[in-house]
């Protein structure tokens, strides 16, 4: 058979012929996370016109397409979904006040603020990035805390507090691998444990926790058991 006959032939032609092309417009730009880079990366936000196009010659509209999301990188469009992924910096500010935010709410929980408990949270808060927190400082802001919303020392977790919790875990709970999530936890555990055993109160605040970090409740109860296991 010659070159160019037969069905796909016909195909390769008509497909020279005929076609479709995109007109993109810019409708807004940012930061996102490229998914394609792995990393911060600036984009366009692009929406778009499709026409037929005869002998490469746009002629008949064919709708709108879009909108997609462009990495001014790699080039690589994505839906606009691929916008709901923090930037790595902005993931590293949601970390570190989750950490922040567990370490207060499990302190105003313990009762005594005492130097064991307050130590560990501050050593944990700091991990997370806060690197100048110090133990006065969070005791500071939970007698804050206390004085604001009149909760005393031992209290259940009530509803603010839970708001609070839920605040600060739920926008990161859904970008946490499950050792992520269960991290978080454990690092509220451990400064529950740090002046004695669980107290109710601090019991019900890292339950409430556990819930934010979409973590199921048989298995918060076996790592608040772990946390207190002597390794």
């Amino acid at each position: 058979m010659l070159p160019g006959r037969g069905r796909n032939g016909q195909v390769t032609r008509l497909a020279r012929i005929l076609g479709t092309r995109t007109a993109w417009t810019p409708v807004g730009d940012g930061e996102f996370f490229c998914p394609g880079c792995g990393g911060d990366r600036n984009y366009q936000r692009l929406t778009g016109r499709r026409r037929f196009t005869l002998l490469g010659v746009p002629v008949l509209p064919r709708g709108e397409t879009g909108p997609v999301v462009e990495c001014a990188a790699c080039q690589q469009q994505y839906g606009t979904d691929a916008l709901d992924h923090p930037t790595t910096t902005r993931f590293s500010a949601m970390l570190r006040d989750a950490v922040h935010t567990v370490a207060l709410a499990v302190l105003s929980a313990g009762g005594t603020c005492a130097p064991t408990s307050l130590e560990t949270a501050a050593g944990a808060v700091r991990a997370a990035g806060f690197t100048d927190c110090t133990r006065e400082q969070l005791a500071a802001l939970v007698d804050a805390l206390a004085s604001d919303t009149g909760r005393i020392y031992g209290d259940p977790c009530g509803a603010g507090l839970a708001i609070e919790l839920h605040e600060a875990l739920d926008p990161l709970a859904p970008h946490l691998a499950s050792i992520g999530r269960e991290s978080i936890l454990l690092q509220g555990a451990r400064i529950a444990l740090a002046d004695g055993p669980y107290t109710p109160a601090e019991r019900e605040v890292l339950a409430t926790v556990g819930a934010a970090l979409t973590i199921r409740a048989d298995d918060v109860t076996r790592l608040l058991a772990a946390a207190g296991t002597p390794s």
